[in-house]
């Protein structure tokens, strides 16, 4: 007999209640209901990125690169975590490659310096439950979750070990980051050798983002733009790129669930191939389409301009009418996404190889449409911030890397402080 109390005769729950309390009890045990009756989900974040290119294509005048073949080797990247969390994945790529690539095991922990890992914190990759992962031409994929507490600003080192000759074409080319090559499968080694200091091993191969989930609110900042971006001249190993010293600055701020990652590509242009895909067709998949993004800084143009006049290459050149219609593209595909953008002058040129006068000019007028554009968030004033104050269209000594382009560590500091954080809220 059931008189609508929660016993039966026998002094037992009856089935309906205790059905109700399985479900609540269910629903709490995995953080669905948090308090208030407010739901509490957790998401991944992109906390690092490399923007991606084929190493084996280049523009109508340069010499195109050769992908790495890995064979029996395991090859060891090191970056940095821009936020914490408990959990990451794992993003590879085989975007550019002409075959299939096969990753014939991949682990994650926490890096101690150089090549050398927290074994204790040494996690294996799977996906799709698997150890082992085979990619088609211009395929993409996530790993399964990685149960892995970090903090932010963590160091990680992601282990790839290649079984049979690979060749990788897909490639984050200047990664100002030294990796580590060896022979055979050392996934789990404490540390591994690098053959070779020349310069070639400072990239990322295959790997392409991670990802860290958390309950709280988390704000991602993606950082577009060409080698000053990307961090060119700046410290090996330093983190000294401006967009790891933006993140440093918000993590001092006590903005820790704000996100900075690196969407730069070294020679980027806007309209045509330079180094990478161009700005145009590569901004919804480097920008729109990263995971959580809520902000972006652009800041390209310079390479379109130096390489237009004098016109090294006639048919490629640009007009200031086409940057800004590029700018405004992009901007408008990021609001129409929610997305906010903070855009950045073009920095003085004046000295580098490839500097003419008419080249300033454009300069100037794309720096006067950024700064009285109405549609943006907020104006980064580089082209100010970097100038010589005794030569604005020339760079400022201290902050010159000395090719007259690049900024040295003083001068990603310098634009890293130009920024306002209120703006990245």
């Amino acid at each position: 007999m059931n008189d609508g109390s929660n016993f039966d005769r026998f002094g037992k729950l009856s089935r309906r209640s205790l059905y109700k309390l399985l479900v609540v009890a269910s629903a709490l045990s995995i953080g669905l209901w948090g308090c208030g009756g407010n739901t509490v989900e957790s998401k991944y974040y992109a906390s690092w990125t490399g923007a991606l290119l084929d190493v084996t294509t280049a523009r109508p005048s340069a010499v195109p690169g050769t992908a790495k073949i890995f064979d029996n080797q395991t090859v060891r990247h090191v970056l940095r975590s821009s936020i914490g969390g408990d959990s990451v994945k794992i993003k590879l790529s085989n975007l550019f490659g002409k075959s299939a690539i096969t990753f014939s095991g991949v682990r994650v922990a926490k890096s101690t310096g150089k090549s050398t890992i927290d074994v204790s914190s040494d996690k294996e990759v799977l996906f799709g439950g698997k150890g082992t992962l085979t990619l088609a031409p211009g395929q993409e994929m996530l790993s399964d979750p990685i149960t892995l507490q970090v903090s932010p600003l963590t160091d990680l080192a992601v282990s790839i070990y290649y079984a049979s000759p690979t060749t990788v074409a897909t490639v984050h080319a200047l990664g100002m980051q030294n990796a580590f090559v060896s022979a055979g499968n050392v996934l789990s080694a404490a540390s591994i050798a690098q053959p070779v200091a020349d310069g070639t091993w400072q990239s990322y191969w295959g790997l392409t983002a991670v990802e860290v989930a958390s309950t709280e609110k988390t704000n991602v900042v993606v950082t577009f733009g060409d080698s000053i971006t990307d961090g060119y001249r700046s410290t090996v190993d330093g983190y000294k790129r401006y967009p790891n010293l933006l993140d440093i600055r918000l993590k001092a701020a006590g903005q820790s669930r704000t996100s900075v990652v690196n969407a730069g590509i070294s020679g980027n242009r806007w309209l045509n191939l330079g180094t990478g895909p161009s700005g145009n067709s590569r901004f919804e998949r480097d920008v729109l389409n990263v995971s959580g993004v809520t902000h972006t800084i652009i800041l390209l143009g310079i390479n379109d301009i130096g390489n237009s006049i004098p016109a090294r290459e006639p048919a490629q050149a640009v007009t200031v009418e086409e940057l800004t219609f590029s700018l405004e593209t992009a901007i408008s595909k990021a609001k129409a996404k929610g997305i906010k953008v903070l855009v950045a002058t073009i920095l003085p040129y004046k000295g580098a190889a490839y500097y003419s006068d008419s080249g300033e000019v454009m300069r100037v007028a794309v720096n006067t449409w950024i700064r009285n554009n109405k549609l943006i968030d907020g104006v980064v004033d580089f082209d100010k911030i970097m100038q010589n104050p005794a030569d604005p269209a020339s760079m400022n000594p201290l902050y010159d890397a000395d090719d007259h382009l690049h900024p040295n560590d003083a001068g990603y500091a310098a634009m890293a402080a130009a920024i306002d954080l209120a703006k990245l809220q």
